[in-house]
């Protein structure tokens, strides 16, 4: 999923999440871990031997160290392998079939579909669906994890998108705070460009509404009805094509600052300390982050590095103009692992368990415990709370003890979980095939150019196509959208 050492790359990811949260308790009384929290639960039958894991995000270094408090004579070998330029996916596709094989790895929304489909790569572990049914495991999760009637793959979590604003920004420039009302004025695309002119008008050119159209990507891709490939043939949705648009409008209107996304830039918006290139302060309105981006992205940016600054508190968040779903990982086992049924059981216990999920979510896992259980684990290892976990059962019983959580106090006392549940009708899911990812990022470059005005339009679509076709002989393209 995420953090900030491991979101280069960013695609889709799930789910359909108001019927799990339209039975939410509404106590405001925590039903917490249930009882003997600080105690491992008993083993069924004690494992022993040692298990590669390797990962491109902390995330499954923290699941590792919990399954060894479960496990102790489990020894666990963990690899982390960034992303930057497919590394990860490089080293690992080298390594399999060798002895040199992890016997489990992280798999990210990108590339997630592209491992699944593959003949011979990932473990069938088809015999672990019995425990989603159990935990009503968000089925779009599963689906991304299941092709031709074989699941290699389970998530941990679910991944929701939202609008992040600015209060103090919504009150100087739009006349109320109120989530609900925010909500209404943004509730479409029309509405949202209205609002960005308001929120460019309000200040003295120095406001933005969004930090970078990148962002904005998510939201139109994830709500295309037709995958990059189909039928052997490369597909441009009018969902792309309105986003390009939609994105160069941004650019050229200033609502947007042009900040490079997970740039320096882009992260200083989130604590008032945006400048630019003379040295004038900008102020960013709002962000399109997903569930995860409240812990591990806004969060850990609203102060500023220096002490200078600090938004918390001064955030709310509602859906925005568009449903959608943001990123997401997956956990599988490599085929032909020699340990096979441990690999399983790192698996079933990273995704498919209750207590496990429940104690993910509400973050039990602090850097303290985890070097309870491992000294040696890095100072900055962590799972904060507030993670979407991919159990509904677990959502309904844990949102109440999020409304007063730090995560609520940052939002301003908004109950931050109950408002993800509330808003997320209409989120939809598509299961794309495993090329879109890097026929998606073959737009990146030539989009860039067109926002920056040394392209015109008709130039990105040739470039892009261009760029597909280098890559993808066999695939039949199409006309560009616009000649």
């Amino acid at each position: 999923m995420k953090r900030l050492s491991t979101i280069l790359s960013v695609l889709i990811a799930l789910s359909i999440l108001l019927t799990a949260c339209g039975s939410a308790p509404a106590a405001t009384e925590a039903p917490l871990l249930r009882a003997a929290t600080d105690a491992p639960a008993a083993a069924p039958a004690e494992l022993e031997g040692t298990l590669k894991v390797w990962s491109f995000t902390n995330d499954t270094y923290v699941i590792a160290t919990a399954f060894k408090e479960l496990h102790p004579k489990v020894n666990i070998e963990f690899t982390m392998i960034p992303m930057n330029g497919g590394e990860f996916q490089t080293k690992v596709r080298a390594a399999a079939g060798t002895a040199d094989a992890p016997d489990v790895v992280a798999l990210e929304a990108a590339f997630v579909r592209e491992w699944v489909e593959a003949d011979g790569l990932l473990a069938d572990q088809s015999d672990l669906l019995p425990l989603t049914k159990e935990l009503k495991s968000y089925q779009a999760g599963v689906d991304v994890g299941t092709y031709d009637g074989m699941t290699k793959a389970y998530t941990f979590e679910s991944t929701p998108g939202a609008f992040f604003y600015r209060r103090s920004l919504a009150k100087e420039c739009l006349g109320t705070d109120d989530p609900e009302k925010i909500q209404a004025m943004v509730s479409d695309l029309d509405k949202f460009v209205e609002v960005s002119a308001k929120i460019k008008g309000c200040g003295t050119g120095d406001y933005f509404m969004v930090g970078t159209a990148g962002e904005l990507s998510s939201p139109f891709f994830t709500t295309r009805e037709q995958p990059w490939v189909v039928d052997g043939a490369l597909t441009i949705d009018p969902k792309v094509v309105e986003y390009v648009h939609f994105a160069k409008m941004m650019r050229d209107n200033g609502y947007e600052s042009g900040a490079g996304q997970w740039s320096e830039g882009w992260f200083a918006g989130m604590n008032d300390t945006l400048k630019d290139a003379s040295g004038t302060p900008k102020k960013v309105f709002s962000y399109f982050l997903p569930t995860w981006g409240l812990p591990y992205v806004l969060i850990n940016n609203a102060k500023a590095k220096d002490g200078s600054s600090d938004t918390s508190g001064d955030w709310a968040m509602v859906q925005g103009p568009m449903a959608y779903q943001w990123g997401g990982t997956w956990i599988g086992a490599l085929e032909g692992s020699e340990q096979s049924e441990l690999a399983k059981e790192f698996v079933k216990f990273s995704c498919l368990d209750e207590e496990f999920l429940t104690k993910l979510a509400q973050g039990y896992y602090t850097n303290e415990k985890l070097k309870e259980i491992d000294p040696t684990v890095p100072d900055s290892l962590v799972f904060n709370p507030g993670d979407f976990v991919s159990s509904q059962l677990v959502v309904e019983n844990i949102i109440p003890s999020f409304d007063n959580s730090s995560a609520a106090e940052f939002l301003g006392g908004q109950r931050s979980i109950r408002s993800i549940c509330r808003d997320s009708l209409g989120r939809r899911w598509q299961v794309d095939p495993g090329t879109d990812d890097a026929i998606q990022r073959a737009l990146g470059d030539p989009l860039g150019a067109y926002l920056g005005g040394t392209m015109t339009e008709a130039e990105m679509w040739a470039a892009f196509l261009t760029a597909v076709g280098n890559e993808n002989p066999d695939l039949v393209l199409p006309e560009p959208p616009v000649k």
